[in-house]
């Protein structure tokens, strides 16, 4: 087995549970190795600090499976798999939903992997070198443990490429429709699997739309950035009078009109294709308001580097938000950019209050749902921020 010895002072992040080791933070490498082999990660002094898969071709030289000398084969990964998916099936016990995150890559320590169930499918991934020389041996063990209808890939995803792996999608057990209902806070709900959005839905937001029952009864109610409507759809069950959805995509606002006919809430929901700035500008000139707006845009900036532009598109899409609210009205305001942490986000859309002279009271800060747990010491997992804000 290869030796990947680091530099000195690279080893305190790692030591602190981040499991990611960058090709400049190395000294050498001590032994033969094939791609996606595992490999003994050490410190300056030699002693031992993890264990993972090696890829070259990306930054990310080692990802860690374990801070143990553990052998890595088809027991370990069943041992991985089976303690992600008891863990689901004890937060989703009791729930009306049928779908979740069942396993979450590294912070479930299997870097590179993500699984999501959708009722009786899953949808699997494979990001890196690594965890994709093992893709067989893991679809037979999610097959066996969690026992779905079928199971289809979506490795279609543009990240596989700085893995140096090709992108590919498709059927990995059984020949379904890829268009299956889910269950979701009691909603039905259609998801794509072959071509929604990642994996289909945006499985994190589930605990944050059931949190916004309070402040959406008997509201007018806008989300913008409404994808496919649940966020709407979710407003629409627990009592909105009126609640209007907007996304710049037509396919995702014709599967959300479906998704409400589908549960008998078109009366109060409607959907219509836009950009959502543009047409805040628009309903501020009309003079509209709301009752409650919700924002849940996609994220701004996936680099450091453009972090200061998308700022100012959290700040202006907040500003133009808060115009449409009366005092006590709602602002639901969601960023999903690990880049912009969350007291940044705070500071931004504080900002905005300021700048069109309201009053903000915070009366939630949420993040992603249980099913997509955050590893401490590996900022990158904690990702979602949600604020539930009064606007005075």
């Amino acid at each position: 087995m290869a030796v990947i010895k680091l530099q000195k002072g690279r080893q305190k992040r790692i030591e602190a549970g981040h499991p990611w080791v960058y090709r400049n933070e190395v000294e050498e490498i001590h032994g033969d190795y094939q791609p996606g082999d595992i490999v003994d990660v050490v410190d300056f002094r030699g002693r031992f600090a993890g264990r993972g898969y090696i890829n070259p071709a990306s930054m990310i030289l080692v990802r860690i499976l374990t801070r143990r000398q553990d052998e890595v084969n088809r027991e370990f990964f069943r041992r991985r798999i089976a303690a992600a998916w008891n863990y689901r099936q004890r937060i989703m016990e009791g729930t009306d939903s049928d779908s979740c995150r069942v396993i979450f890559g590294e912070a479930d320590l299997l870097p590179g992997l993500i699984v999501d169930k959708f009722a009786g499918y899953l949808v699997v991934q494979t990001l890196a070198l690594g965890i994709a020389r093992w893709q067989d041996e893991i679809v037979e063990m999610l097959d066996e443990m969690v026992k779905p209808e079928g199971i289809y890939e979506r490795n279609d995803a543009a990240v596989r490429e700085l893995e140096g792996l090709e992108q590919r999608q498709g059927y990995l057990k059984g020949d379904f429709d890829p268009l299956v209902t889910i269950r979701e806070n009691g909603l039905q709900l259609y998801v794509d699997v072959a071509r929604g959005q990642k994996t289909g839905y945006f499985l994190d937001q589930r605990e944050n739309r059931a949190a916004i029952k309070e402040f959406v009864r008997g509201a007018r109610v806008l989300d913008c950035f409404c994808h496919t409507g649940s966020f709407a759809l979710h407003a629409a069950m627990y009592g909105a009078r009126e609640v209007l959805g907007l996304d710049i995509s037509d396919q995702a606002v014709e599967m959300a009109q479906k998704n409400a006919a589908l549960n008998d809430l078109g009366d109060r929901c409607s959907f219509r294709a836009g950009n959502a700035f543009d047409e805040l500008r628009a309903f501020d000139q009309a003079g509209e308001t709301f009752d409650t707006v919700i924002l849940d845009p996609p994220a701004f900036t996936k680099t450091r580097a453009a972090l200061e532009g998308a700022i100012r598109g959290y700040k202006e899409i907040n500003l133009r938000a808060m115009r449409l609210l009366p005092p006590g009205g709602f602002l639901i305001t969601n960023s999903c950019s690990y880049h912009l942490p969350e007291h940044l986000f705070l500071e931004t859309v504080h900002e905005a209050a300021r700048d069109v002279k309201r009053t903000l009271r915070l009366i939630e800060l949420r993040r992603q749902a249980r099913d997509h747990p955050m590893l401490v010491g590996y900022d990158e997992s904690h990702y979602l921020k949600c604020l539930i804000l009064q606007v005075l």
